[in-house]
């Protein structure tokens, strides 16, 4: 379990920008220690515990990048190279050693035979009783691919703290490896907050809501290295709050919650981590998401996120995403970006950071990013009807259309 001493987060800045806070994360966050060995068929989006040293050479011997003929390079002449045909090697096959003046019938990774370097296309060949015709200017080496091209023996294929895709998977997988030293997954709680809350599938009481946030941070979640844990719906009572945080402090590395971080009488998340820890109360200078509460609890970091939808959503991105991933060992990982063309006018004031939701639409060389026109940072549905969050950051009050902007795109987010 996380470890963290109550002031580890200390600090007096009543406003933090997003780079300010994720640095406060990187620098006094320790990763929770322990690993296991798993399966390499289990190894997918975990972190790799150690590094991974190549333990044979990738390819671990030379051979055909294709099908054609092999033969060495210093038997051409100054044109047209008529070489006999003395053999065929196809992938998986031993090669003979092959004599000068000769050329091998070879085909897409099969071993080059001993003595030859170089190959040619069969696209590119000519077939005569003589043998195979290499025209001039095949350069030495050409069409083969030797051994350690890839990865050289003993050499860092995978550094530690890699989460592990479909492409290192298959690179470990290459290297001979049937398993994989990864960290322990964290595990992470989820509380709902607010008497106004019921769950999913439940009657509705007067004046309730049907809770939705807890949902939404459980499946952000899941494309995380976690076990991630529903805790339900904590009541608006600081009291039962801070009990229900406290006891599930012992079980969990992080635990995250959303509403209640506000300054109201109702909001009582962060009286609660005061009276099991201690709480800085973060307001971030983003929009939507500025009230927002890191506290520690028994020794565990509690996470609270504000309780409108979308502001839930963009400080999970900024705060509870990199402290997922420092918590769990993995490597720093920025949030996805690329350009758009903006199709929308906007304004806003500086000194804060404002995310609003698009769709993309393909235009040129830049796709053009229109702006959802219902936007509040309660209405889920605009979330569901957009593509990715626009950016638009401190210095920046007014955009136009046409003008440059950076957009986070959903499908690499969620």
């Amino acid at each position: 379990m996380a470890q963290l001493s109550d002031d580890c987060f200390a600090l007096g800045d009543p406003l933090l920008s997003v780079e300010a806070a994720q640095a406060l994360i990187a620098e006094r966050v320790p990763p929770v220690t322990g690993e296991e060995t798993v399966p390499l068929a289990a190894a997918l989006g975990r972190v790799l515990a150690r590094e991974l040293r190549a333990g044979l050479p990738l390819p671990p011997f030379c051979n055909s990048a294709v099908d054609g003929y092999a033969f060495r390079h210093a038997d051409l002449g100054e044109g047209l190279t008529a070489l006999r045909l003395t053999g065929r090697v196809a992938a998986g096959q031993d090669a003979a050693p092959l004599p000068p003046g000769a050329a091998a019938r070879i085909f897409t990774g099969a071993p080059m035979p001993p003595g030859a370097d170089t190959v040619l296309m069969q696209e590119d060949a000519a077939l005569r009783p003589e043998g195979v015709l290499v025209p001039p200017g095949l350069r030495r080496g050409a069409n083969a691919r030797p051994a350690g091209e890839d990865v050289q023996q003993g050499a860092v294929a995978l550094p530690a703290g890699r989460r592990l895709r479909a492409p290192e998977i298959g690179l470990a997988a290459a290297l001979g490896c049937g398993s994989l030293a990864v960290v322990q997954r964290i595990r992470v709680g989820v509380f709902s907050t607010g008497d106004e809350l019921a769950a999913p599938g439940q009657p509705l009481g007067p004046a309730q809501t049907y809770d939705s946030n807890r949902f939404t941070l459980l499946a952000l979640l899941a494309g995380l290295p976690v076990e991630a844990v529903d805790l339900g719906i904590l009541p608006d009572r600081a009291a039962e709050s801070a009990a229900a945080l406290r006891a599930a402090s012992a079980s969990h590395d992080l635990l995250l919650t959303s509403g209640g971080v506000s300054a109201g009488e109702e909001d009582h998340i962060r009286s609660a981590i005061e009276q099991g820890g201690r709480l800085v109360f973060w307001r971030l200078a983003v929009k939507p998401g500025r009230p927002a509460a890191l506290g520690v609890v028994g020794g565990t970091p509690v996470l609270g996120l504000p309780g409108n939808p979308v502001a839930a959503v963009v400080t999970f991105l900024h705060l509870a995403r990199p402290l997922v991933l420092r918590l769990a060992g993995a490597a720093p990982e920025p949030l996805p970006r690329f350009s758009a063309e903006a199709g929308f006018e906007a304004r806003k004031k500086p000194g804060r950071r404002e995310y609003l939701r698009v769709r993309l639409r393909p235009s040129g060389l830049l796709p053009v990013a229109e702006r959802i026109e219902r936007e509040g940072a309660a209405l889920l549905s605009s979330l569901a009807a957009s593509d990715a969050f626009a950016e638009l950051p401190e210095e920046v009050v007014a955009v136009r259309p046409g003008d440059a902007v950076r957009v986070l795109p959903f499908a690499a987010l969620f």
